[in-house]
Parts: structure tokens; C-alpha cells; sequence
């Protein structure tokens, strides 16, 4: 999802004065309104323009916009994968944020600042009391490597969230977190902190902390649930006539046999050798036969010695002679 500039959608600059953002938006509901309106994107448009006008008129949703947009992306370009790893974000489904739940964590923001604003909710009929409300939860996305989820590990995080403070004005937080790793986590899977979430009001318990897991890019395996999967290199030899190499996995080398005759893309098993669970995952091999360069007269007379003592039409199947 395109991350949405406001100050774009009402054609302004972020430095735009609270009354260049009302001329804007009655000059653009002008032009959009679909009662007037001959524009064919009329009402998407008007939506649009609504939307961003809600926001920036709002001194203190505008204030919480700019520091969410100062730190997501840069003049409203769409955020990356991943854009949000280290980042929390308030709400209590314990889901990890996609880029279509920021407008969620904005309004999730605005609501905690109103609340603030009107006394941290409801008196209580007779003893005039404030309500105690718990704390909200947070999410955020962390990476991890392969081997921190083989071995398990204590992690140092370090995570942003905008928060209110006492006067109910959103401001830049940071903060680090000691966080155990469990062995055999999984992509996807949720690690939460108890009470690591928002403070309470009013005496009310703090929010949780729920963490997804996301694993970084590894450079031998490819990762789908706890099995993994690697492209093994062999010479045209080995897959011809079989033969013992040996192969990394995150448990350390082993030796595995090449059958003769193996194709390329033909795949090994190793069973156990992908990440750990009950039970482990398994380690796929992918089979690459490799040719080493014809570079000197030696490996040329080589090839011409394997056309003549092993002669060969990889093109039959179409009709036509070698």
C-alpha cells in the first residue's frame, strides 16, 4: 500500500499554516464534490482529500501525522518491506502491522489522545473517580537469523513509538529491551512481553508487548516453515557417475551421497537438518550441475575427448540431428 502524504493530497507544503490547509481543502471540495463535480475520479478524490483534511485541520493528529511521516518514509514514497521492523505500533489484536494498519495506528493514537483529553474516561457515578484503563498493547516486527532460532538467544532490542505525554502531545519514544529468543521460533510466530505494552490509567494494568518474528535473508538457505532448502553445486561427473560430497547445514558439515545418473533440480533429503522443532524440519538439497569453463587448450581437449567418448543429442526430442 502507497503510503498516503496528506500534504500532497491537498497539493501543499508540510509547512502549510492551518488557514492554507482550510483554503486548500474548500478549493479542492470545489473541484471534487460529486454533486458539481465532472471529474471521473470525483468521489475517490473527495474521499481522499477528506481524509488528509481530517487529519492536518487537527492540531494534534496533524502533530502526529508529521512524526510518523518523518520517520516512515520520505515525501510520502511508499514504504519498503520491512519499513516497520523496529517500530511499535499500538493496538490489541496482537497481529504484526502491515503498511495499511499506519491510518489504523494513527486513529489508535488520536483515540488514547481524546481519552487523555476528557480525563482518562468516564467519572464514576458516585465517587467521582477515574476509570482504570489497561494499558494498550503494542506490536512490532523484529528479524532474527537461522541460527539465533537453532540455538536460541538473548537479544538486545531496540525499538521507536510515538506516545503522548502528560499534556497529550505525541512524541518520539526509544527504548531497549532485553528479549529471549526461544529455540526452534518460528517466522511468524509471536513472542509477547507481558506488561512491556502502554502504562495503565488510573491505575490500570500495563499493555503487552506482542513481537513478530521475521527471519533475515540468509545466504545458503531458504526457509518455508521449519524445513529449509539450499541449491547444491556438483560437477557434471559427480551427477554422472555418483560420488560423496559434503554439504553445510546450520547443525555443521555432513557427507551425503550423489546417485548416479542425477539430474539437475533433483533433490536430497535430510531429515532433522532444518530447524529444530517436535519434529525438527528437514534440509532440502536442489541439485546444480556446474561445468567448469573451457578456458585452456587442457579442459578443450577435455570436452572433445567426452563428445567422442560419450556422444550425445540433447535435441532429439525436437527431430533434429546433433
Amino acid at each position: 500500500m502507497e503510503f498516503k502524504d496528506y500534504y500532497k493530497t491537498l497539493e501543499l507544503t508540510p509547512e502549510a499554516s492551518q488557514d492554507d490547509i482550510r483554503k486548500a481543502y474548500r478549493k479542492l471540495a470545489r473541484k471534487y464534490h460529486p454533486d458539481v463535480s465532472k471529474e471521473k475520479d470525483a468521489e475517490t478524490r473527495m474521499r481522499e482529500v477528506n481524509e488528509a483534511n481530517d487529519v492536518l485541520r487537527d492540531e494534534e493528529k496533524r502533530a502526529a501525522y508529521d512524526q510518523l511521516r518523518t520517520n516512515v518514509s520520505s515525501g510520502g514514497a511508499a514504504p519498503g518491506p520491512g519499513w516497520d521492523r523496529g517500530f511499535e505500533f499500538a493496538g490489541g489484536d496482537g497481529h504484526a502491522p502491515d503498511d495499511a494498519q499506519f491510518h489504523d495506528f494513527l486513529s489508535s493514537l488520536f483515540k488514547q489522545a481524546e481519552r487523555q483529553r476528557r480525563g482518562s474516561g468516564a467519572e464514576a457515578p458516585q465517587t467521582g473517580a477515574q476509570q482504570p484503563y489497561k494499558g494498550e498493547d503494542h506490536h512490532a516486527d523484529i528479524e532474527i537469523s537461522l541460527e539465533d532460532s537453532l540455538n536460541g538467544v538473548t537479544r538486545e532490542l531496540g525499538l521507536r513509538s510515538v506516545q503522548l505525554d502528560a499534556q497529550g502531545r505525541p512524541q518520539l519514544v526509544n527504548r531497549t529491551l532485553s528479549v529471549k529468543i526461544p529455540v526452534g521460533v518460528r517466522a511468524g510466530q509471536m513472542i509477547r512481553l507481558s506488561g512491556q505494552g502502554m502504562p495503565g490509567e488510573a491505575g490500570g494494568p500495563a499493555g503487552d508487548l506482542f513481537l513478530t518474528v521475521h527471519f533475515a535473508a540468509h545466504p545458503l538457505y531458504q526457509v518455508q516453515g521449519r524445513d529449509l532448502s539450499m541449491k547444491l553445486p556438483v560437477t557434471p561427473w559427480e551427477a554422472a557417475c555418483g560420488g560423496q560430497v559434503r554439504v553445510p547445514t546450520l547443525q555443521g558439515e555432513v557427507e551425503v551421497s550423489i546417485s548416479a545418473g542425477s539430474q539437475p533440480a533433483s533433490k536430497l533429503r535430510l531429515r532433522g537438518k532444518g530447524l529444530p522443532g517436535d519434529p525438527a524440519g528437514d534440509l532440502y538439497l536442489v541439485l546444480e550441475v556446474v561445468w567448469p569453463p573451457a578456458t585452456t587448450e587442457a579442459a578443450k581437449e577435455a570436452y572433445q575427448a567426452l563428445a567422442k567418448a560419450a556422444p550425445f543429442n540433447p535435441r532429439s526430442h525436437l527431430g533434429v540431428q546433433a
